[in-house]
């Protein structure tokens, strides 16, 4: 599953944390602290499967080597409490392989990072459950907070920006010092720029997601940005996951845990609420459309006009015995309103047609077939009689006579003939036997067809009379008004 995490802090003094020992953690090092006089050794530490120093071009190459360039930040730093470096930790793509995951972590530092002027110290981590590690892979990212300047050497945090009044000058504080604001020299700890580092990484992602086809995304935004209603978990760290992967119940796996179980009934009672509401608006759509008349009034209204005029009872009764027997026709083909009856035979009509269309069809390459056969079984039936006929020149009138004798066989071989010279047969060949199968397979079809058209029929008939007296009552209700007004006048 694509994984977004990008964690962003500082290593300081203030909190009991040293450059040294973060590095040799990181990159499962052994390292010397000259500023501690003491030795960080993180060599059997599993999962690190690579560690790179990536220096800008005015850096000192010495740099490469990380416990000197981690002794010179230490060293260059001599306040107490001390800011001594950015870290970052990234998540990587399980989707990605590992090569593939180094390659864009590096790419990723050398445009974001590098670019500016930045030191990067970074080390990658492969999950390690067995070893403890967390569930994805990642990378740290170390780089000092203090700039290197142009040639190399160590430059300022922070500059002085003096208050000036309306004249220019500066301004003094009651204990007569200048009043000034301390700015950074550099945009690496803005909140703008981790903004923007973070959105580039996803990009980078998400990049590489379409370049290998596939369908996932990462979104660097808050669910909230997002417009996603779902809490977000809190980040555990190695040292959670290890006691969580030994089956040590922590406060933060607990926690993490509940969030997941909200998140998952929070999804359900969406789900649940938006079916409900695509079921009231089908409900409200439903109701809101004109309804079609009960097919099954109108026409007992068709047959209480017809018995209001009926000269006997043995009419009335079998006006009452149609009803009944057409609206139970009607309710076994589930036709209940006028719309559904029209909407009925307009539907068998078009089947009706259809069917008649391809048995016309059938018919005609029948017929085509067997005019065929026909023409070819006199074509070979002929030929022997036509091929006897004698030469022209032959002695006495023995041609003529023959000629007048087979006159009928003659004209029918060459009719027999012309006829197949106008098809196009493949391969100029007469092939009797395959076009009498052809027939009958066609002949076959044709009847199964007609067989499945025979009821379609009857019910078509059943229904168009239906359709005929519900039409013609509505018709004459609706001339009625008319009717009267021409009555009364």
């Amino acid at each position: 599953m694509a994984l977004f995490h990008f964690h962003a802090t500082q290593i300081k003094r203030s909190a009991g944390q040293s450059a040294i020992a973060s590095a040799a953690y990181r990159a499962g090092e052994k390292l010397h602290s000259e500023y501690y006089g003491e030795d960080s050794d993180y060599t059997k530490k599993g999962g690190v499967i690579h560690s790179e120093i990536i220096l800008p071009s005015h850096a000192p190459p010495d740099y490469k080597d990380r416990e000197t360039l981690w002794n010179a930040v230490e060293k260059i730093e001599q306040h107490p409490k001390a800011q001594l470096a950015y870290s970052f930790d990234i998540a990587l793509q399980n989707e990605f392989s590992m090569d593939e995951n180094i390659a864009l972590a590096r790419q990723f530092l050398l445009e974001q990072f590098v670019s500016r002027g930045m030191i990067v110290d970074f080390a990658v981590h492969q999950p390690d459950k067995e070893d403890g590690g967390i569930s994805n892979p990642h990378f740290h990212v170390m780089c000092p907070i203090r700039p290197l300047d142009e040639n190399g050497k160590w430059g300022n945090k922070q500059k002085r920006e003096y208050l000036l009044d309306e004249q220019g000058e500066r301004v003094r504080d009651e204990a007569g010092n200048y009043v000034f604001n301390a700015v950074p020299t550099t945009d690496w700890g803005s909140p703008d720029t981790l903004e923007h580092w973070r959105q580039a990484w996803a990009d980078l992602c998400n990049a590489k997601f379409a370049e290998k086809e596939l369908p996932c995304r990462i979104d660097n935004r808050s669910y909230e940005r997002q417009g996603i209603e779902q809490l977000p978990t809190v980040h555990e760290g190695p040292a959670v996951r290890q006691m969580e992967s030994r089956g040590v119940r922590t406060d933060k796996g607990n926690l993490n845990r509940w969030i997941k179980a909200t998140n998952d009934m929070i999804r359900n009672i969406k789900k649940k609420i938006a079916g409900l509401l695509d079921w009231l608006k089908e409900i409200k759509e439903e109701l809101d459309t004109p309804q079609s008349p009960g097919i099954g009034q109108l026409l007992g209204e068709y047959y209480g006009v017809r018995n209001a005029g009926a000269y006997s009872q043995k009419a009335q009764i079998g006006n009452l015995k149609k009803y009944s027997e057409e609206f139970a026709f009607l309710q076994d083909k589930g036709i209940l309103t006028l719309d559904q009856l029209h909407a009925f035979v307009s539907e068998m009509s078009g089947t009706v047609h259809n069917t008649n269309e391809e048995l016309r069809k059938k018919e005609k390459a029948m017929k085509e077939l067997k005019t065929l056969i026909r023409n070819a079984e006199d074509y070979k039936r002929l030929k022997p009689i036509v091929s006897a006929i004698p030469p022209k020149g032959s002695f006495g009138k023995k041609r003529e006579k023959y000629m007048a004798e087979h006159e009928d066989e003659i004209t029918q071989y060459y009719a027999a003939k012309r006829y197949l010279g106008n098809v196009d047969l493949p391969e100029r060949k007469l092939k009797v036997d395959e076009w009498q199968k052809e027939v009958d397979t066609l002949a076959e079809e044709y009847d199964t067809e007609r067989e499945k058209l025979t009821p379609i029929y009857g019910d078509l008939k059943k229904l168009r009379s239906i359709q005929y007296k519900v039409d013609t009552y509505l018709h004459d209700k609706e001339r009625q008004p008319q009717r009267k007004k021409e009555h009364e006048l």
